[in-house]
């Protein structure tokens, strides 16, 4: 249900974020990355309506609740989704860190290759 001014409420804004991070857990469960950074997107997209969205004062105090509950839940998921990624993320960094360092002594050898020989320089 939208507004008069056809904008989503805050708490509808925060229902969205929650549905898309609860796919989010899934998708990290199921090591779906590409889809976990699309449903990112879109909850970035949603964080950033509400933040230009005037919180409504009139609003019962029983949106207030739902508000709280619908935080504490995206935050759980937040938390579930980076189980998941950190241990994947720290794979990738090991990975490219391995890489970074194998280019460098690649390259390091291939510079020291490619000169001359002191002992043989004017002989």
């Amino acid at each position: 249900m939208a507004t008069m001014h056809g904008m989503p409420s805050q708490i509808e804004l925060y229902e969205e974020m929650s549905l898309l991070s609860a796919r989010m857990v899934e998708a990290a469960r199921a090591s779906e990355w590409d889809e976990l950074i699309e449903l990112e997107r879109g909850v970035t997209g949603l964080r950033n309506t509400l933040m230009a969205t005037p919180e409504d004062r009139n609003a019962p105090a029983t949106d207030l609740e739902r508000k709280r509950s619908l935080i504490r839940r995206i935050l759980e998921d937040d938390a579930e989704v980076r189980r998941h990624t950190e241990p994947w993320m720290e794979h990738v960094r090991k990975y490219l860190g391995n890489s970074t360092r194998r280019r460098d002594v690649e390259k390091a050898y291939a510079a020291g290759a490619g000169e001359a020989d002191p002992g043989r320089f004017g002989a």
